[in-house]
């Protein structure tokens, strides 16, 4: 029989970005997540006998009910909050997706309570620009960042965004204000791949990360020519982009950050 008592925080809040998309908002219960540095992450799990949302695919393989469940979660929110954010895309055959998204306000889960990972701007000089790549929910990461302390920084940061479509694009509004707010810092890009599904016709971009890195116009409107001496940049999302990107930054003269070997190349798979 499953023990609920690892169930150590509730969901606080649930904001629908899409069909297949989410951003919950979960506060500990009882206890206080560590002070964490923006780009690190958390496990989030449930139990196997929880029950799926109705848009899930069956489970080709029943999870074990007594079983908890855990993912890792790029954390969204700032440390300086008192609730954790993350944002989430609905995987149909996957195991616990589908059973987060069957939660609803009020209800609990498990969450780890020590923040890890190295996807953070510890090793990055103030002074250097940032371009923050992201498909899909590889944005929360970034958004973290942002939330902190990231645009006090000295240089210029650009945020370019990936979708398939635009109800895709979440914190589309929140990056789109904060690009107004700061607009001597920030560059918000988003891009959207499958335009001919939009409602509305789409103005922007529909270009792949690939295309648009290799355009100069669109160097012209980061505001700086983003090169291995003044740049650092982050990949997140898609496996496929970041090993196509890693390539493409390669032969531009940029180098993979390691901790023996700094690099200019920052890269989290999902």
């Amino acid at each position: 029989m499953s023990d609920k008592s690892k169930y150590n925080s509730v969901i606080s809040q649930i904001v629908h970005i899409s069909p297949t998309m989410k951003i919950i908002r979960v506060k500990p219960d009882e206890w206080k997540l560590p002070p964490f540095k923006p780009g690190q992450f958390v496990v989030l799990g449930l139990f196997g006998d929880e029950p799926r949302t109705p848009e899930a695919e069956p489970e080709h393989k029943p999870a074990d009910p007594d079983k908890l469940i855990r993912r890792a979660y790029s954390i969204a929110s700032s440390s300086r909050d008192d609730y954790v954010e993350f944002y989430i895309s609905l995987v149909k055959s996957g195991q616990l997706t589908p059973r987060l998204f069957n939660l609803q306000v009020g209800d609990r889960l498990f969450m780890s309570q020590k923040p890890t990972g190295m996807f953070t701007l510890d090793q990055v000089p103030e002074d250097q620009n940032l371009i923050l790549f992201a498909t899909g929910t590889g944005i929360a990461p970034y958004m973290s960042m942002l939330r902190s302390d990231a645009l006090h920084r000295q240089g210029k940061i650009v945020v370019v965004h990936g979708a398939d479509n635009s109800w895709d694009l979440g914190y589309h509004g929140e990056l789109t204000l904060l690009q107004r707010m700061f607009p001597d810092k920030l560059v918000y890009y988003p891009t959207v791949t499958r335009p001919e599904r939009e409602p509305v016709k789409w103005e922007g971009d529909t270009r792949f990360f690939e295309d648009i890195w290799k355009d100069p116009e669109w160097r012209k409107k980061t505001g700086f020519d983003p090169k291995p001496d003044n740049t650092h940049v982050f990949l997140c999302g898609n496996p496929n982009m970041v090993t196509n990107m890693k390539a493409l930054l390669k032969s531009d003269g940029f180098k993979e950050h390691t901790k023996r070997e700094p690099g200019q190349i920052h890269a989290e798979e999902f």
